[in-house]
């Protein structure tokens, strides 16, 4: 088999932002439930399984030292029964991925780098071998922020045995996507080749998403590209505007790397009903506006970028939900083949993506006050004289008016293309379709 290589951007909920570690079987069904019945149609179709789902003393805000996580014989992580009823007696996620799957979706599962400390302690062996499991471990390269791992030994001959083993039994469950952790801070390039190799050996198709992205080089894009079906650039994003200006210049710089089945990721929509008992905050509605909720979906859809939904979807707002229903965001995510910011000044940014026929545009107001601004078409790579430019959020056209008329021109438009004149609120956008 060969490493999924999706041809849009996934699209679909994590259960972080709002659960943390502590997510529970009943959470995420109820989860996939809305969005078979809600989203589904508008390209919405992953539940991802976000950390600790192993650990049976869960917490939020934060990890639990010395964590007593299941584990198989082989020191392979198995769902926590209480929280996971389905699955006891060794049956793991299967049970949950056929539930998903009836509802005509995926499953993912975020797994770690390394070796569980537990696996260590119990001594352990490396399935299929008379390896101890310590044999193949590297306690000096563990992760700096979750205590249960340890790093693996690329120079033992069993290495990369133990990433096939824990693969195999996720194939085995079920499981469409793997979002594997503590991969890119620091760049751990054996890891990520071993993982990689370890997917394509599965006998269905996975697709492999890393993280954590904080502080990603784009010299490593090659790297990723050949191993990964999507790549985190950044650390946790959260719901607070500096979050979403910070990210506008990473995603510059990687949006022109995106190709099909190698998505570089913005990390997930801290939208909705999150923090219920999330690694941060309290229980709350995103602490964004209405103007800065619409600037970071359209951002995130014109820089192709996966679209994960971090809040519980049940009890997010509905006006939250509608923007999800919006069918241009898989329309622009599965048939544009390029994007890229293509100015940025006096807090104007503009972004635009095309393919297939369509120009698309993304204009967002980062500073704190009103901004005004008219544009001239062709610099928006829509020509002298477009045809109809629609507005993606309300359907409505977007007029556009001679940069001439008479004897008179406007300040900033060419005398022979059209003018668009921009008002915007702080931190508001708007996102244009064009059609030739």
């Amino acid at each position: 088999m060969v490493l999924a290589r999706p041809e849009r951007p996934p699209m679909g909920w994590n259960s972080w932002d709002c659960f943390g570690t502590t997510v529970t079987e009943a959470e995420v069904l109820a989860n996939a439930r809305f969005m078979a019945e809600n989203l589904r149609d508008a390209g919405w179709d992953t539940i991802v399984i976000d950390a600790d789902w192993a650990d049976p003393a869960a917490r939020s805000h934060g990890y639990n030292d010395d964590a007593r996580l299941h584990l198989d014989p082989y020191g392979r992580l198995l769902p926590d029964p209480v929280r996971f009823p389905s699955s006891a007696g060794g049956a793991g996620f299967a049970p949950l991925a056929e539930q998903i799957h009836a509802m005509g979706l995926r499953l993912g599962l975020h797994v770690m780098r390394g070796i569980p400390r537990r696996a260590l302690a119990e001594r352990m062996l490396l399935h299929g071998t008379s390896t101890p499991l310590s044999d193949i471990a590297d306690p000096a390269n563990d992760c700096e922020w979750n205590p249960h791992f340890v790093g693996i030994d690329h120079g033992h001959p069993d290495a990369a045995a133990y990433y096939r083993s824990t693969v195999a039994l996720y194939d085995s469950w079920g499981i469409d996507l793997i979002k594997a952790d503590d991969m890119l801070w620091p760049y751990q390039e054996r890891d990520i080749t071993a993982y990689s190799e370890a997917v394509q050996a599965a006998q269905r198709e996975i697709v492999l998403s890393l993280s954590p992205g904080r502080d990603l080089s784009a010299a490593h894009v090659e790297h990723l590209a050949e191993h990964a079906s999507m790549w985190r650039i950044c650390d946790d994003v959260w719901d607070r505007w500096d979050d979403v200006l910070d990210n506008l210049g990473r995603m510059a710089r990687w949006a022109p790397h995106a190709r099909r089945g190698a998505w570089p990721d913005a990390d997930m929509l801290p939208l909705g009903r999150i923090g219920i008992r999330a690694e941060r905050g309290e229980p709350r509605d995103d602490a964004l506006t209405a103007a800065q909720r619409r600037s970071l979906l359209t951002l995130w859809t014109v820089a192709r970028s996966p679209l994960m939904f971090g809040g519980d979807l049940p009890s997010t707002d509905p006006a939250t939900i509608e923007l999800l229903r919006n069918p241009a965001l898989a329309d622009l995510l599965a048939r544009a083949d390029r994007s890229g910011e293509i100015r940025r000044e006096h807090g104007l940014v503009l972004w635009q993506a095309t393919g297939g026929g369509t120009t698309w545009i993304a204009a967002v107001n980062t500073t704190d006050d009103d901004l005004t601004a008219t544009l001239d078409t062709r610099d928006l790579g829509l020509g002298a004289e477009p045809a109809t430019i629609v507005d993606v959020w309300t359907g409505q056209p977007v007029p556009a008016r001679p940069g001439r008329t008479g004897a008179t021109t406007t300040r900033g438009v060419a005398p022979d293309s059209h003018a668009i004149d921009l008002s915007l609120l702080p931190h508001a956008s708007v996102f244009w379709r064009h059609d030739r």
